[in-house]
């Protein structure tokens, strides 16, 4: 189990809130709805939400009570569909019906945005032509706009899904916000009945959604400030051949890396590695400083984030070895917990330097945005005995 920090339950929020992107389609559709209009789409939203609400629900507790976690190439759905159905063909309904449901997410943007463009080019805020209805009686100006910019991003970003979500976050949540602003200033201005609990309401929301939208730009601007460096002149080819990288969690990963050759000492240091960046490697020559025999200690959350991991720990690092600790559950501070009750066993004379490279935002508001992992490991260490954490802090420029 992790820390709930500020970052985590602002993430937990924004995930929640591109899960249920799709109901604002109901809001924008008001107009298209029968007689009378507003009490039919507020059946529609509060149905809608029941719908999710059982479904995360009810999804959530099978995946705790299924002990599945998220792993590369298949979904979570996917992992709980086959527990609980095996290889039958049920299996293969849930996930033909999850793609149905994939494909009608995906054309909610060509119902809704033609339609809103239509009540923009009304007002005189864009051009009139997207006010215009085709022989089909639909927006064909805004359908057609909307598949060419989409084509255009699919060919620049080369359909790389890490590289659109940015953009779809900031442009949904920045929408979100920009709407929700617009009805406070709306209630504040009328001071019609009700206009008190209106702007409390739009207001929370408005916050809320300008929160997610400047946590994802705030989490996403710092890794051009950490760059990565130059590789060690003073490694061979940009690796030093030490004892190999390791795939094994607490003791059997010690166990592997003490074959390698090395022997244990009384005094240990690790160098705690998030990532590697100039912020680490300064953090590695201040290691270097207190003993030849540091090491850099890696807990995996992915596969593939640990092969990059040690792609440029090898041509960065000078050589020096790299421990990578398992995590099934994700978490960090349990199995390094692990792994330092493991090296306190080898004799009650042990002393273990742990060195926390930390980045120092250029403004102070930008701490909020992030998960204070090294707070969190300072806190699970403060009264463990014979451990000591060294903070070795790298300043960003904005």
């Amino acid at each position: 189990m992790e820390a709930l920090t500020l970052f985590l339950a602002l993430r937990a929020f924004a995930s929640g809130c591109a899960a249920l992107t799709g109901i604002e389609a109901v809001s924008d559709g008001v107009p298209a709805f029968r007689t009378p209009e507003a009490q039919n789409a507020r059946q529609v939203l509060a149905a809608l939400g029941v719908i999710l609400i059982a479904l995360f629900v009810g999804i959530t507790f099978l995946v705790c009570v299924s002990h599945i976690v998220p792993v590369a190439g298949e979904t979570t759905n996917s992992q709980l569909a086959r527990a609980v159905f095996g290889q039958s063909p049920l299996y293969y309904l849930v996930q033909a019906v999850t793609a149905l449901i994939l494909i009608l997410a995906a054309n909610t943007s060509f119902a809704d945005f033609p339609r809103v463009a239509s009540f923009l080019a009304r007002d005189g805020f864009v051009p009139r032509q997207f006010a215009n209805r085709g022989d089909r009686l639909a927006y064909s100006n805004g359908i057609l706009i909307l598949t060419v910019l989409s084509l255009s991003l699919l060919i620049v970003f080369h359909g790389e899904t890490h590289a659109l979500i940015p953009l779809y976050a900031v442009g949904v949540f920045l929408s979100f916000t920009l709407k929700q602003a617009s009805m406070v200033r709306y209630w504040l201005r009328r001071r019609q009945p009700g206009w008190v609990s209106g702007v409390t309401v739009q207001g929370i929301g408005a916050t809320a959604t300008g929160l997610v939208m400047v946590s994802h730009r705030g989490h996403e601007v710092h890794p051009r400030g950490l760059d990565r460096g130059r590789p060690d002149p003073h490694a061979r080819g940009g690796v030093r051949h030490g004892p190999p990288p390791l795939r094994r969690g607490g003791a059997a990963a010690l166990d592997r890396w003490g074959r390698g050759g090395a022997a244990l000492t009384t005094h240990s240091v690790l160098v705690l590695v998030g990532d590697v960046h100039r912020g680490v490697l300064r953090a590695v020559r201040y290691a270097r400083a207190l003993s030849e025999d540091a090491r850099g200690v890696y807990v995996e959350i992915t596969p593939e984030q640990t092969r990059r991991v040690e792609e440029r720990w090898g041509r960065f690092a000078g050589g020096m070895p790299l421990v990578v600790l398992r995590s099934p559950y994700r978490s960090v501070a349990g199995p390094l917990l692990e792994y330092l009750d493991h090296l306190q066993r080898q004799g009650s004379d042990q002393l273990i330097t742990i060195i926390l490279p930390e980045f120092i935002p250029a403004r102070w508001w930008q701490h909020l945005l992030h998960n204070q992992t090294a707070l969190l490991i300072k806190g699970a260490l403060l009264f463990r005995k014979g451990v000591i954490v060294t903070n070795v802090p790298y300043h960003l420029q904005q």
